[in-house]
């Protein structure tokens, strides 16, 4: 007797329904707890979002000649409130522009910036 050629194709594709069934149900569980708050906080890291200052800043923050000025030592002429509000608002009539991050990373940034003195 010859075995049926169908039956292994079969197999693999019960068990790769029951795969599919298993890891939606697990998502879901996953989707939820997501959706309540559940879950890890990342914290914010201050040198990852000054990523998106190097544009204009240089990638040490040390200035970039008609773009940006630097920001090493940012901390000995503006607070931390000063800072923070310039991240949010930019400052009319240079090209800084305002609300380029959230106010969470703004507040995190300043903080750091604040520092650099």
């Amino acid at each position: 007797m010859k075995k049926n050629p169908v039956i292994p194709f079969a197999l693999i594709a019960v068990l790769g329904i029951l795969a599919m069934v298993i890891l939606s149900v697990q998502g879901l569980n996953q989707q939820e707890e997501i959706a309540n708050g559940g879950g890890e906080e990342v914290a914010l890291d201050p040198e990852a979002i000054a990523q998106n200052c190097i544009g204009c800043h240089g990638g040490d923050l040390e200035g970039v000649e008609g773009s940006g000025p630097s920001l090493q030592k940012i901390g000995s002429k503006y607070s931390e409130e000063e800072i923070n509000e310039i991240i949010m608002n930019g400052i009319e009539g240079t090209a800084m522009p305002g609300g380029l991050v959230s106010s969470e990373e703004a507040q995190v940034l300043a903080e750091w910036l604040a520092q650099k003195q």
